[in-house]
């Protein structure tokens, strides 16, 4: 049975936010707030969203400028400006106590809102960030893989053509990525994917007060032993989780490895 109970939008920190609900309310256990990557519109997160919502009552979020949020070339896209998106977004939903679980991008979004200690959130889940930044290495992926299969999506782009981007996934997940890449704003993505390099995330980092989990991928090749070892000490009581088998977008590569490596992080196990 399907847990999905809706979509909508809501007027949020000056622009319209659209999310996906699934689940509803349960009692004693935290909302959560799905934050996705930098070309994953909440959509693409559905199948995570309709597991989610066995547990909680979760929120998958378009970032501005992806999904049916507002977009337009004029928009902030800066980390801060998608942040403080994310907290007006739970504030407008009048939710008093939530977790935040971020994948790539969104676990940056995550931690910048985590950074100002807002008093409803609990807890934060950083599912492979992007490590890169001033001085730093350089994101694995490169910008001209996002730019040239946009700019493809939008003027109609087949399986067989999305597939060449992504040639391991599924034909269900080529499918849905193929149908939805178009609404990425190019400037949104543009500027996120910069800012993955001129932001440096680690300074959020010792400003974090709530419980953390660092969920690493085996075998995505963004985030490296040394760098565990450098979040641990940003980053204290960071609990760090690995999915041996996954690539960057963990749960299209091992779905039951990712519910798995929660544990009951948030409040009870995702695994029967």
């Amino acid at each position: 049975m399907s847990t999905y109970l809706y979509g909508g939008h809501v007027q949020a920190n000056g622009i319209r936010q659209h999310y996906l609900r699934y689940g509803g309310k349960k009692e004693g256990i935290d909302p959560v707030i799905i934050v996705p990557g930098i070309t994953s519109p909440a959509v693409t997160w559905g199948y995570v969203g309709e597991h989610f919502g066995q547990y909680f009552d979760t929120y998958i979020l378009d970032v501005r400028g992806r999904g049916l949020s507002e977009a337009s070339d004029n928009l902030d896209y800066s980390v801060d400006a998608q942040a403080a998106d994310l907290l007006a977004f739970a504030e407008e939903l009048g939710l008093k106590s939530y977790s935040v679980v971020g994948h790539s991008m969104g676990a940056r979004i995550g931690l910048r809102a985590a950074r100002s200690q807002p008093a409803a959130l609990t807890k934060l889940v950083m599912l492979d960030p992007p490590v890169s930044g001033p001085g730093r290495r350089e994101y694995p992926s490169k910008l001209p893989w996002y730019v040239d299969s946009i700019r493809m999506a939008n003027k109609g782009i087949s399986l067989e053509e999305m597939r060449e981007f992504c040639p391991t996934w599924t034909e269900e997940q080529v499918r849905l990525r193929a149908q939805w890449l178009h609404t990425c704003n190019e400037s949104a993505i543009r500027t996120s994917f910069e800012d993955f390099h001129r932001d440096d995330c680690h300074a959020d980092m010792p400003h974090i007060n709530i419980p953390t989990m660092l969920m690493v991928a085996g075998r995505g090749g963004v985030i490296l032993e040394e760098d565990i070892n450098e979040i641990k000490a940003l980053l204290e009581n960071v609990e760090v989780t690995h999915v041996p088998d996954a690539g960057h977008m963990i749960p299209w590569d091992d779905e039951q490895g990712f519910y798995r490596a929660f544990g009951s992080f948030l409040g009870t196990s995702l695994v029967d």
